[in-house]
């Protein structure tokens, strides 16, 4: 997420009262989880395993729980504790605007879109030429859709990241500012559910078709022209490259990839990123050649604890 216009370190310190490291007009310009940062952006770490990765990112400002050294080209926010604060800094940017209508005065809805009766379009939502957005559909703040897109029945587009810090008293969330963007010759299947992402974008690129009940999580990637079947859920941060097939029931864990034109049979379970252009099914899954020798192998077990029996 950027800035509307770009602050100061100073500025940010002030803003969740915390001491900081660099020169006091260093430029920040948004702020970002690890996967999508930039140079101008804030990225928070708040435990030691991490500090290394968020020190060396692309990131120029790091809210860290701890006096490090600072790399060179770099600032640092120190915090007792980065969670909250980077709630704050997303909340001071990006507070929730609540909206008085179904349809937002300041939704842009292209010229052939049909809106059917009862659906929600919140503020800053804009919407291509030709779609079709069928009844009882939500479509949260900031969403970007393309053109000729189909949306049934029951999606929701935009519920909040599913993104949590256990606390002594429960369960605190990480605020999600970002967006749902869906691009050309989409469709998107009855009560489908499609998360924000935190800071970033959470993207379905060209001539992807989703069946009915889908979940996709927080910043996941889906590649052009994929198919994804009915109850897929779909973790956040992960990366589906173009062509890919994934039938009813996979399970996807988070931050994988998921190669181009790879085949995921159903009810798999997805622990690890897959390789592209191949076939995968079972738990975990894995390519067709070696599940089958697995399983081969596997029935082989009662012959070899007969032979064992008779040594």
């Amino acid at each position: 997420m950027k800035f509307p216009k770009p602050h100061s370190l100073k500025q940010v310190a002030e803003l969740i009262d915390c001491n900081y490291v660099g020169d006091s007009n260093f430029p920040v310009l948004g702020i970002n989880e690890i996967h999508v940062v930039q140079p101008g952006d804030i990225v928070f770490v708040d435990h030691p395993k991490y500090y290394d990765k968020a020190l060396n990112s692309a990131a120029t400002i790091i809210l860290i729980n701890k006096e490090v050294e600072c790399p060179e080209g770099k600032a640092l926010l120190i915090s007792d504790d980065p969670f909250r604060d980077f709630n704050k800094i997303s909340n001071h940017f990006k507070p929730f605007n609540a909206s008085s209508n179904q349809v937002s005065e300041s939704a842009i809805i292209g010229e052939g879109t049909i809106v059917q009766p009862n659906c929600f379009i919140g503020n800053y939502v804009v919407i291509g030429k030709n779609c079709v957005i069928h009844s009882n559909v939500s479509i949260y703040d900031d969403a970007i859709i393309g053109d000729n897109v189909t949306i049934h029945s029951g999606a929701v587009l935009g519920a909040n990241a599913f993104y949590y810090k256990k606390r002594p008293e429960g369960f605190d969330r990480l605020l999600s500012s970002g967006r749902v963007v869906l691009e050309d010759h989409v469709d998107i299947g009855a009560n489908c559910t499609i998360d924000r992402g935190v800071t970033g974008d959470t993207t379905i690129k060209k001539g992807t078709k989703i069946d009915n009940l889908v979940q996709v999580g927080h910043d996941t990637v889906i590649g052009e022209k994929c198919l994804i079947a009915s109850q897929v859920g779909i973790a956040g941060c992960v990366i589906i490259e173009d062509e890919v097939t994934i039938w009813g029931q996979v399970g996807i864990t988070s931050g994988i990839t998921i190669g181009s034109k790879a085949i995921i049979s159903a009810k798999a379970g997805v622990s690890k990123s897959l390789e592209g252009g191949k076939s995968y099914f079972g738990i975990p899954a894995d390519d067709f050649r070696s599940k089958y020798k697995e399983i081969a192998s596997i029935k082989k077990i009662p012959e070899i604890l007969d032979l064992l029996k008779k040594l």
